[in-house]
């Protein structure tokens, strides 16, 4: 869960920085696109990623079972939650399957109409390449933009978690490196979902760079 789960953040910050491009040029960012498309790199990449999307998914299943398991038939005694105990953490299953279907969403929207259509050779509204073009058309729907924003906030939730349990999971941490890690996670993932949700309201309001 933690080796995958940072593989993972890895992966979001490397699409922030390829979706920073769209803020000043669509050139710029049909440039990436084109050079992504459907290379071998990219499809590996687009397989290891996938791979590790499933691993995370199986194995957080398996973890919920099994705790739920050790913890019998009866719930806790107490049902408090304590202060140090943040409400991501007693709900990343649900925050997990929200997730899920935002990706299958995202996964229509992008890689259905790009990589998987000029894979498939199938006919679409714009060229395949042409990701700032699909970026218009997903986010001047407000419903669409409404679903990102409430993705992007479950994402949140979900990594302001996972990033230093992953770190604590992996011996990464302590009494004086918890804390940190707990700051540094919480600083990274919220500036990285903001790029994400500046992103879609930008293109939603109208005020983001013609191509």
């Amino acid at each position: 869960m933690s080796v995958t789960g940072i593989s993972l953040i890895l992966f979001l910050t490397f699409h922030c920085c390829m979706n920073v491009a769209a803020f000043f040029s669509g050139e710029a960012y049909n440039m990436v696109c084109e050079f992504l498309g459907t290379n071998w790199y990219a499809l590996v990449g687009t397989m290891a990623l996938a791979v590790l999307a499933v691993c995370h998914i199986v194995y957080a299943f398996i973890l919920t079972a099994q705790n739920r398991r050790a913890r019998g038939s009866e719930r806790y005694a107490v049902t408090d939650r304590r202060p140090e105990v943040s409400w991501a953490s007693q709900n990343m299953l649900v925050l997990g399957i929200i997730i899920l279907l935002g990706l299958v969403l995202h996964l229509y929207n992008f890689w259905g109409h790009m990589m998987f259509a000029e894979l498939a050779d199938i006919e679409v509204a714009h060229s395949p390449s042409d990701g700032f073009a699909w970026i218009q058309d997903t986010f001047s729907n407000p419903v669409f933009s409404i679903l990102y924003l409430l993705w992007i906030c479950a994402i949140w939730f979900h990594l302001s978690h996972g990033f230093w349990s992953a770190m604590q999971t992996l011996g990464w941490s302590g009494k004086i490196w918890l804390k940190r890690w707990q700051m540094i996670g919480l600083i990274y993932v919220t500036i990285l979902m903001a790029i994400f949700a500046f992103l879609v309201l930008s293109f939603w309001l109208g005020f983001a760079p013609s191509l």
